[in-house]
């Protein structure tokens, strides 16, 4: 049976970059039998704790994506059909699905975007945790086995195709609230998740990368920035453009439409904003890039930055000027 205590703590704070205090909760939640809900945006670490979590306990590990297609048929399992023909709906002709998988096994099984899940498929996993057990036509009742947990996870921000969550749901499982790690943790994450291209990157630049993510949170025109997977993207992308153009990563051509590839699709911004993605991004990237140089990271100038960003802007304005108005052939 797993065990949920100080030593796999101790595992997943070396497999884990920070969080220290969001791993207690969730041995604690998992080791007291209870059930647990995850809120936070995108790129918070949720699914990574989680893998870290059943790796580090020896637990199995049953990953479902929610999405309006989850339906209960999907979750747990279907008779197969040429078995059925065959000899009849037989326990053996029964092929589980990821929540019968869990309860047989005494798996996570790991539910993300909950409130993406269609609202009969959400009552199954509610009876699932208030019982225990589940019934299936024709296959009977199937009874969780020891250390079976349900852990969901949300973005409580989006509100694109989601549906509020009952409170049933809220009243069956223990709640844990993930946001933004801080910046000294986020570079700890790109350097491990680049490697080599972070130390071609140079840390100043590498922290650069950081920073931009995280400004565009606070961005007045963006409704939600950058998740940390912006800044690896832009530190692994700035390392192949360097390469292929002959030039070193931190070079100012080279940032700049690494950070527009990186970054430009990651942000979502506000109605009625006037500014493009694209516009936005060089406006960051302006910030902490153009100022960038050191001993060992030859200085871009500001100036020479600032020109190639109106380089850049002045050939989007040229793009939509050669765009036919409405009113013309």
């Amino acid at each position: 049976m797993t065990t949920y205590d100080g030593e796999l703590l101790g595992r997943l704070t070396t497999a884990v970059v920070g969080r220290r205090r969001e791993l207690e909760a969730i041995v604690a939640s998992l080791g007291a039998g209870r059930h647990l809900l995850l809120e936070g945006p995108p790129g918070t670490g949720k699914s990574t704790v989680l893998r870290a979590v059943a790796e580090g306990s020896g637990t199995g590990f049953e990953f479902v994506e929610g999405n309006a297609e989850l339906t209960p048929a999907r979750l747990l399992g279907a008779f197969d059909p040429s078995a059925v023909i065959e000899g009849g709906y037989r326990p053996e002709a029964f092929v589980d699905g990821p929540l019968l998988a869990a309860l047989r096994d005494g798996s996570l099984l790991y539910v993300e975007e909950l409130n993406r899940v269609p609202e009969d498929t959400l009552n199954v996993l509610i009876t699932v945790m208030s019982e225990g057990e589940v019934h299936v036509p024709r296959l009977g009742h199937v009874e969780a086995a020891p250390g079976f947990r349900l852990v969901a996870a949300m973005n409580p921000f989006d509100s694109i195709g989601t549906a509020r969550i009952a409170a049933a749901v809220y009243d069956r499982c223990c709640r844990l609230s993930m946001g933004y790690q801080d910046s000294r943790d986020e570079l700890a994450i790109v350097e491990r998740r680049t490697g080599a291209a972070a130390g071609r990157f140079g840390e100043t630049a590498t922290l650069s990368a950081v920073q931009m993510v995280r400004d565009s949170r606070s961005h007045h025109a963006v409704r939600t920035g950058s998740s940390v997977r912006g800044a690896i993207d832009l530190v692994l992308v700035a390392d192949r453009l360097a390469e292929l153009r002959g030039l070193k990563p931190w070079d100012p051509g080279v940032t700049l439409d690494a950070a527009l590839l990186a970054l430009s699709g990651r942000l979502r911004l506000r109605e009625g904003n006037a500014a493009s993605a694209e516009e936005i991004v060089e406006e960051l990237w302006r910030r902490r890039f153009a100022p960038v140089g050191g001993a060992d990271e030859p200085d871009a100038s500001q100036a020479d930055a600032a020109g190639l960003a109106d380089d850049r802007a002045a050939q989007l304005g040229a793009s939509a000027d050669d765009e036919p108005s409405p009113g013309k052939a």
